[in-house]
């Protein structure tokens, strides 16, 4: 398993108001933060930029507790499921919440009872206009909104069809509970919002208890207030939502977390809403929510990329007050520098091309130590068997190879990865003109990848042994859309920019023996290819490889550079 490396602690415009208050001895000196997620989907990496926030600010500061609370007030798309996925993701990501795991539908009852109370305040109303007539009366942007005609009635009224509201009585839509406030406000969010909505519907833990459930803004505030948090954090688009937070706990006169908007995750080439994710999901334009291309967690995961990565990922994009958005290169860069040390090298040819080296034995069969890691030696070594007939792969041959093209071509001598010196002899077409095979020969002296007289060669190639390479099937996962922004184009579905070549099945690949062998989930690096790990749906017999990442490729830089060249 790779070692994060250990960075300092991170700094921000948050980590220093918190320290302000602890100075000040604010909440007397208690830092408590939440990560509150809805069940109704899966975690992705914007979600792991809130993770390690809150639960990093928490582990930093003595004492400090971070909660773990499912804002679970939506019964029609919460479900069991993603209460499970969620606690998977968050401990897979290496944190803990210990005792601390809340959620909102614990506090149903006490969330009845503050409506009940700004009823009785004369701060709240039921409403029986429609919704489209809620749209209607509450204006726009540049217009004040009208007040209900139901605005106006009695406390007792109030009171007497809230309860009816929680007995079942009224059908949905027939009423809700409203906060009253002002209709005329410049933020549509202090526009008499609804508090309670009618909803016939089973909740995942409750049942058929309630038939009414408290609206977001109304239960994550108070259920904030009631776990004691201090810092509510929370991304940039529930500033406008602030002053309703703060409103609900005045009016209540309750604790008074403090609401802090920090800027969300905005990452090239993907997207971060949960209802766009679960579009691609139920749409199968890819493999369910832990397919390898989606940035969810579970689909990083299986990947293979491993917690610390996207945690120092986490740390080094920082906390802004700003929007702006994030080259993927970024969190590339961030699993190639996690697995770098720690992970073994073993050699697998993605498009064989098959070798003759026709001075071998052809009974002859020997097995070659191998580095796990050319920079480790207490890694140790692998024995990998050679023979007469080896795989290369295809792009390590070039009939007519430009000059800073160091593998192998007609008349050229390679080495092949701790075996022997070859050169190839002849070239083997078939009727088309593809390349079929290549014969060689090779020099009994360099066994090791040196010769005795000294001689340099330039290029060094992995290989397999044809007899004894094991077949596999290789998944090649790239970016899942064409485009940086595919929601930047307002006139076009995000679907359009889908990358078509975002998942590419090799599965002609051969593998040394050892590569079989590995671990469900166990990284490693297929030289001079990139990073990759067995995938959960491997067997013994059959292997399947997913890439996780890129090596850097010198090369493809100086191909790009002679256009034409192939």
């Amino acid at each position: 398993m790779p070692t994060e490396k250990i960075k300092s602690t991170p700094t921000d415009f948050i980590r220093a108001i918190i320290a302000e208050d602890r100075r000040n001895n604010k909440n007397n000196g208690r830092i408590v933060t939440r990560f509150p997620p809805e069940p109704n989907g899966f975690l992705h990496i914007g979600h792991a930029k809130s993770i390690c926030l809150n639960f990093g600010i928490a582990a930093e500061n003595p004492g400090g507790v971070c909660h773990l609370r499912f804002d679970d007030t939506n019964p029609s798309k919460e479900e069991d499921e993603y209460v499970r996925a969620i606690k998977e993701d968050v401990k897979w990501l290496g944190f803990d919440w210990g005792d601390k795991l809340f959620y909102a539908s614990d506090y149903f009852d006490k969330l009845y009872e503050y409506a009940v109370r700004l009823i009785k305040m004369g701060r709240a109303y039921v409403c029986s206009l429609s919704a489209a007539e809620i749209r209607e009366y509450r204006g726009t942007l540049t217009e004040p909104g009208r007040n209900s005609p139901y605005r106006e009635r009695s406390v007792e009224e109030n009171l007497d069809l809230f309860a009816g509201m929680k007995n079942g009585e009224f059908s949905e839509g027939s009423h809700i509970l409203r906060a009253k406030i002002d209709m005329s406000s410049p933020n549509l969010n202090m526009r008499d919002p609804a508090i309670y909505r009618i909803l016939k519907v089973s909740h995942h833990r409750t049942g058929d208890t309630w038939c009414i459930y408290p609206m977001y803004d109304f239960a994550h505030c108070l259920s904030d207030s009631i776990e004691n948090i201090t810092h509510s954090l929370c991304t940039l688009e529930f500033e406008d939502h602030r002053p309703l937070y703060d409103w609900f706990l005045d009016v209540l006169e309750v604790h008074h977390p403090q609401q802090i908007e920090f800027a969300r995750l905005n990452l090239d080439y993907t997207v971060m809403s949960k209802r766009k994710l679960m579009q691609l999901v139920d749409g199968n334009y890819v493999n369910g929510w832990d397919d390898p291309r989606m940035l969810t967690i579970s689909g990083l995961r299986r990947r293979g990329f491993t917690p610390a990565a996207i945690r120092n990922f986490c740390r080094t994009i920082g906390i802004a007050k700003r929007e702006n958005r994030i080259d993927m290169t970024v969190l590339e860069n961030a699993v190639r520098d996690d697995l770098n040390d720690p992970a073994n090298r073993v050699m697998g040819v993605l498009k064989p091309l098959k070798i003759v080296i026709e001075n071998y034995p052809e009974d002859k069969e020997e097995e070659l130590e191998v580095a796990n890691h050319p920079k480790n030696s207490e890694m140790g070594s692998r024995m990998v068997p050679f023979c007469r007939e080896i795989y290369i792969e295809q792009t390590d041959f070039m009939e007519d190879p430009p000059k800073k093209f160091f593998r192998l071509g007609p008349g050229r001598e390679v080495r092949l990865r701790s075996a022997y010196f070859i050169t190839c002899t002849r070239v083997i077409k078939d009727s088309d003109g593809r390349v079929i095979e290549l014969r060689c020969t090779y020099d009994p002296a360099s066994k090791g990848g040196s010769s005795p007289d000294g001689r340099k060669v330039r290029g060094t190639m992995h290989w397999v042994s044809a007899r004894h390479g094991v077949k596999a099937q290789v998944n090649l996962y790239d970016r899942l859309f064409t485009v940086e922004n595919p929601e930047a184009d307002k006139k076009k579905d995000f679907k359009d920019f889908l990358n078509p070549d975002s998942l590419v099945n090799l599965d002609n690949c051969v593998v040394e023996p050892g590569a079989a062998q590995l671990k469900q989930g166990q990284q490693v690096q297929f030289e001079r290819q990139g990073y990759f790990c067995l995938d959960s749906s491997s067997e013994p017999a059959r292997p399947v490889f997913n890439r996780i990442v890129t090596l850097r490729d010198t090369w493809a830089k100086i191909n790009k550079k002679q256009p034409g060249r192939k």
